[in-house]
This record gives structure tokens, sequence and C-alpha cells, in this order.
């Protein structure tokens, strides 16, 4: 647990991020912020460390000690509850409340993908810089898609919390939390990438409910999402040629130990191309 000033140092705007703070990384920083239960200071927070990164730090003095004062599992508020994802009912977006609890829906995967970030960025040692800024680079963007959702959400007269949620994303990233190769196998290029596919139906259906500010968002959220998917491709092949590993073969190896979900059709192939899918990969899909 960290004490209430060090957490109120670490997790106060941008005012307060631009002065470096002695004992503190960057990487220290982003597990009080996947610490932080409160979505609003979390993800203001998140952007703020990442718009002052070059002013402190990376790394701790001691990285083990990130992970001997973590709590098992993210912040999160008391609302949402979770629910077994069988237990969320689907809804229609031709209705004020159905569209809300869509975006609902999103904007609880953009609250958990903050986290995924944060957790990659603080959790695994030994890495290249350039990992942790490009995990913390996503965290922001993320952050960044959160709080459009959200300010969206409040425009029907909802709040993030409002509907019960399941936590299926938060699943995996724990079954991976020992492994960066396969965290970097089924998070963002498996789960993640399936937002890829995923997006343009919710997008036609909001637009065919009128919402236009929808599809703005969700715009927002899918070209950015291209570069984080692209990222995980990146650091996957990176760390498997690090370790004299085919990225193809082990990938088959994790998906099925870690029990991954089949992906099923339909397919996004131009973005899954964009976010550096190989050809063979998009012929397997096929």
């Amino acid at each position: 647990m960290h004490s209430p000033a060090v957490k109120l140092t670490i997790l106060r705007m941008a005012p307060v991020l631009e002065e470096p703070v002695r004992g503190l990384s960057l990487r220290s920083r982003a597990l009080a912020l996947w610490a932080e239960c409160d979505p609003a200071t979390k993800a203001e927070g998140t952007r703020a460390l990442w718009a002052v990164r070059e002013r402190h730090s990376l790394h701790p003095k001691q990285p083990f000690e990130l992970a001997a004062t973590a709590a098992p599992s993210p912040g999160r508020p008391a609302r949402p509850a979770l629910v077994p994802p069988k237990d969320v009912p689907s809804r229609t977006a031709f209705t004020v409340e159905g569209r809300a609890a869509l975006l609902h829906a999103i904007a609880h995967i953009e609250f958990n993908a903050i986290n995924l970030a944060l957790d990659a960025v603080w959790r695994f040692d030994g890495l290249p810089d350039a990992f942790y800024l490009d995990w913390l680079s996503v965290a922001s963007e993320e952050a960044h898609h959160f709080s459009l959702l959200r300010e969206h959400l409040r425009s029907l007269g909802f709040d993030y919390g409002d509907f019960d949620a399941h936590d299926g994303l938060w699943l995996m990233t724990q079954r991976t939390s020992a492994d960066v190769v396969a965290r970097m196998a089924l998070v963002p290029r498996t789960l993640e990438a399936r937002g890829l596919d995923a997006t343009p139906p919710l997008q036609a259906k909001f637009e065919r409910a009128g919402d236009h500010r929808a599809v703005e968002i969700l715009g927002v959220i899918l070209r950015d999402e291209i570069g984080h998917v692209a990222i995980g491709n990146h650091w996957y092949r990176w760390l498997c040629e690090r370790q004299g590993l085919d990225p193809a073969t082990h990938y088959a190896l994790l998906a099925q130990h870690h029990q991954a979900p089949r992906l099923r059709a339909p397919f996004n192939f131009e973005a899954r191309r964009a976010a550096g899918f190989t050809d063979e990969e998009m012929d397997a899909l096929s």
C-alpha cells in the first residue's frame, strides 16, 4: 500500500507531475495509477504522466519492489457490478437507454485497457526502455478513449457504473502475469485485436440509430487501436526472436495453454493488416 502522502503526490494532475519527485520513477507512477480506484483520476493522471514522461526517470532503483507492493488486481470503483459475461444482456441501439448500455460496455473495455497497458509498464522487468514507453503511450490513449465515451454517456443522462459489466478482458491479463511473451501474444494481438473486428459493425449500428457522436468516437478508437495492436505484434515478435521461438508455433501453444478464445468471423482484414499481421496469419483466419 502507498502512504496517503505518496499516493496524493503521484496522482495529482499535470501541474504536480511537472515536478520530479525523488525516488518515484515512471514505472512506479504507473503502478500507483494502476492501483487508483477513481476512474477520472486514473484516466487524467495517466494522460498527465505521459505528457511529462521526459521529466522523470523510467526505472525504479529496485524494480522488484514494484511487484512486492502491488495489489492482486488493479483499482476500480465499486460500480459497475461485475457479473458473468452471459449475464450481461444485449442491448438495442434504438433507444437512449440501449445506446447508453452499449456505450457503457465499450467504456468498460477502455477502462480495463488503461489498466492493461499500465500493467505492462510496471510488471515486466528487463526490457528495452522503448517497451515501457510504448505501453505508457497506449495507456494514455486508452484513457483518452474512456474519457470521450464517459462524456458522451453523460450527455445521454447516464454515467460509468450505471450498468453491469464483466471482467473477461482482465482474466487473460491475470493468466499471463508471469510471462511477458504470453501477455503480448494473447492480450494486444488476440483480445484487443478483436476490437478491430468489432468496431465497424458497432459504428454501423450507431449510425443507423442516428448517434453520430458515437460513430466519431469509435473512429478515434479504431484508429488508435490499430497502433496498439501493432505495438503488441512488434514486441511479441521481438521477444520470440530473443528467445529463439517461432512466433506462429509458439502462439498456437500459448493460445491452447492459456485457453484463449477462438477467433470467429467477421474479421477486419484491412485493420489487421495495418496492425502488422502477416499474410500467413490472415490466411489462417480465412
